[in-house]
């Protein structure tokens, strides 16, 4: 993958904590979902390619290729180890940043993602490429909502809702599009076992059965990991419940 703009930002004082978005919204989801975790920790974040400020790259990509830049961003910046956190397609880059680079990772911690999607699912990603390239991400909006967060959450329309509504509608449709086509062709259940970081694995307890098996299966699969629910949450579930995932990371992050 060529030279993509992904850029790290910076905010709060401490240790350093790695926060990876979700697919179709950007690093200011963790203004929302990590509120408070500046007090103790150094958070970087970056816009994965063709979401927020970063372009649409010109090729295809993988998710090596996302891990690896992720991994020589933190080269650039010498920083020597890093707590590291990511959310369903920032999952996905997570864990294979923490099995292939085990001397970055302090700490890691996966919410809402998998290591392979099923093969209905994997299905589902080509149409939802499709769709994206050629009606735009917005028009994609009201089935994601509905993934996303539990239907009484969506109904008050709270900031966390707004924000993704405005993130889908400004998305890239092609940066949508191979985002998808790159979470369809992941396959990273071989690396589960090489990620020694001890790991705390976050999911939304009414997200979709996928989901919820594959929660379970990292927390087998991944040496030194344990499970936590957030309740009442779907897919989006720290979006949902900023402050029980605050409390939970940062338990974890100190060492809990």
């Amino acid at each position: 993958m060529a030279a993509s703009g992904i850029r790290l930002h910076r905010r709060g004082e401490g240790p350093p904590l790695v926060l990876l978005h979700c697919l179709g919204v950007d690093r200011r989801m963790w203004e929302i979902a990590g509120a408070g975790l500046e007090r103790d920790f150094s958070l970087l974040s970056c816009d994965f390619p063709g979401h927020g400020e970063t372009p649409v790259p010109a090729a295809p990509y993988a998710i090596e290729d996302l891990s690896r830049q992720v991994g020589a961003l933190l080269d650039g910046e010498r920083i020597g180890k890093a707590h590291l956190a990511g959310i369903s397609l920032g999952g996905l880059v997570a864990q294979h940043l923490a099995a292939t680079r085990p001397e970055l990772v302090d700490r890691l911690i996966l919410i809402d993602t998998t290591p392979r999607y099923t093969e209905e699912l994997r299905q589902m990603w080509a149409v939802r490429a499709a769709q994206a390239r050629a009606d735009g991400v917005a028009s994609l909006t009201p089935g994601l909502l509905r993934i996303w967060f539990t239907d009484a959450f969506a109904a008050g329309d709270p900031p966390a809702v707004r924000y993704v509504r405005d993130c889908l509608a400004r998305c890239s449709g092609e940066g949508y599009a191979l985002a998808c086509e790159a979470l369809a062709a992941a396959d990273l259940r071989e690396l589960a076992p090489r990620v020694a970081a001890p790991t705390l694995v976050v999911c939304g307890k009414e997200d979709i059965p996928s989901f919820l098996d594959a929660a379970q299966w990292l927390a087998r699969a991944i040496p030194s990991a344990r499970l936590d629910w957030l309740s009442p949450a779907r897919h989006a579930a720290p979006l949902e419940r900023p402050e029980a995932f605050v409390a939970a990371a940062r338990a974890f992050l100190r060492g809990g």
